[in-house]
């Protein structure tokens, strides 16, 4: 019951309320299917190990961060609630994994879901390019040279609650770009879900099974990309580059795979996959402008920051780089534990899928008793599929943090759902006996710290770099 009322959850998070639910929007049934996730994950708190690791306090210390960075950095003691309101929801859906997807088959399930929400919204958005018939935006001035055309349709025309955004590129050329719902109603933000589950998607490859693999992971595989290319993202694209070395540095070595790389992005060039739009220095230049904005912020206010997502407001538009966008609105404070969450995830995830990270399992103990009968039997998981799920999440993680170099989304729920399973493989793990215990929280925390002061000069050497190029 809590497993499915949870993923229910995970569900009109990423489509929207007013997708799943329509006219019942108004009565926000959405917090009350909040309530429901909440009381029936209580009894499965004190059976997990979520209290053990050290997500848990970093999460606890971002949603004090989110507060005080309102209420010392903008002196906003309403908004700091309000806000705090906003960031709960998207951390839940940590515990909501570590809580309720235990399993590879409760794994696969979300992963599915997932593939579902992606598929769903690529549809839609399919469905809508057709019903247009080819046209694409033309601008509605009064003075414009497109006035006299019969149809028109203008940046104002299209249904905000559709999944297709018009969009003039500074050449002069018109494009629609397909966008999600709710946090997702951006191009850029749904392209990240996307590069994120398309390495989860090969959780259902089974090896040496090419009749299975064509008719199951392909098709949802070629969706997900096609997903992509009409996003027109170009962080996207990158993130896919990225994810393409991760995925086959081992098997055909570091060069060939920079090679590969390089291959699928001249090749993403010439079907415009981009949608018009360069990929350079010089094409970026507004957003390493704001990677500036956003580094002075923070050295204006250095502790709290200037407010959880009070930049745009302050600058005019947000820094478009999740690592700035968390120093800048969240302070060293906020960085410290964001950081605290990310290492421990990253660490956990890359010691699981290393070739020497697990070693043989530990055998089980015979339970000859009269009710050994009763109690739960261990999943039954070898160390090549362990090692192989964790090795999809530190690609799906690869997707993510690339993309994140160009989007504002330090706090989105994809971040901590890959957080949740990162943990729930590492547990498993470690229940087989497979690998060491978590690092110690002090040294987590000391590692985070030496992260967090590690990024911030990072970005500001980078963002010199790139205006050297301009």
């Amino acid at each position: 019951m809590g497993f499915f009322l949870a993923l229910f959850y995970l569900l009109v998070a990423y489509l929207g309320t007013k997708t799943v639910f329509g006219p019942l929007e108004k009565y926000h049934v959405e917090l009350i299917l909040a309530g429901l996730v909440f009381c029936v994950s209580l009894p499965a708190l004190q059976k997990t190990f979520v209290q053990k690791t050290a997500q848990s306090l970093a999460l606890a210390g971002l949603a004090l961060a989110v507060f005080m960075s309102l209420l010392v950095g903008r002196r906003w003691i309403t908004g700091a609630v309000k806000e705090f309101q906003y960031f709960i929801p998207n951390a839940f859906a940590y515990f909501i994994v570590v809580l309720h997807c235990q399993t590879k088959l409760r794994l696969k399930i979300l992963v599915l879901l997932l593939l579902f929400i992606c598929v769903f919204v690529t549809l839609q958005g399919m469905f809508q390019l057709k019903g247009l018939g080819g046209l694409l935006p033309q601008r509605a001035d009064e003075d414009s040279e497109f006035e006299d055309a019969a149809p028109t349709v203008n940046l104002a025309g299209i249904d905000p609650d559709g999944y297709l955004l018009p969009q003039f590129n500074p050449d002069g050329s018109a494009i629609y770009r397909l966008k999600g719902q709710n946090f997702l109603n951006d191009p850029n933000d749904f392209a990240q879900l996307l590069v994120c589950t398309l390495p989860l998607t090969f959780i259902f490859w089974r090896p040496k099974s090419l009749p299975l693999n064509v008719p199951l992971v392909f098709p949802m595989v070629l969706i997900v990309l096609y997903g992509v290319y009409l996003t027109h993202s170009r962080g996207a694209l990158l993130a896919v580059a990225a994810i393409a070395i991760v995925a086959s540095r081992r098997k055909i070595g570091t060069i060939p795979s920079l090679v590969l790389s390089a291959g699928l992005l001249l090749g993403a060039r010439a079907v415009n996959v981009t949608g018009g739009r360069e990929i350079s220095a010089q094409a970026g230049e507004d957003r390493t402008a704001l990677w500036g904005d956003g580094l002075q912020l923070l050295k204006e206010n250095p502790l709290f920051g200037a407010g959880y997502n009070q930049m745009a407001d302050i600058v005019g538009k947000t820094a478009h780089n999740s690592i700035i966008v968390c120093a800048a609105e969240l302070g060293l404070f906020g960085l410290f534990f964001w950081s605290m969450f990310l290492f421990p995830t990253l660490r956990d995830a890359l010691v699981v899928a290393s070739p020497n990270g697990l070693t043989d399992p530990e055998p089980s103990p015979v339970d000859e008793g009269p009710y050994a009968y009763l109690e739960p039997k261990m999943e039954n998981l070898n160390k090549e599929e362990i090692s192989q799920m964790a090795r999809l999440i530190v690609i799906s993680l690869t997707g993510f943090l690339v993309s994140g170099m160009f989007l504002s989304r330090a706090f989105v729920m994809t971040f901590f759902l890959l957080g949740g399973m990162a943990e729930v493989v590492f547990q498993m793990a470690l229940d087989r006996g497979m690998v060491a215990p978590r690092l110690p929280l002090a040294r987590v925390a000391a590692y985070s710290g030496v992260l967090g002061i590690f990024l911030v000069p990072t970005m500001w050497v980078l963002v010199r770099v790139l205006n050297a190029l301009h």
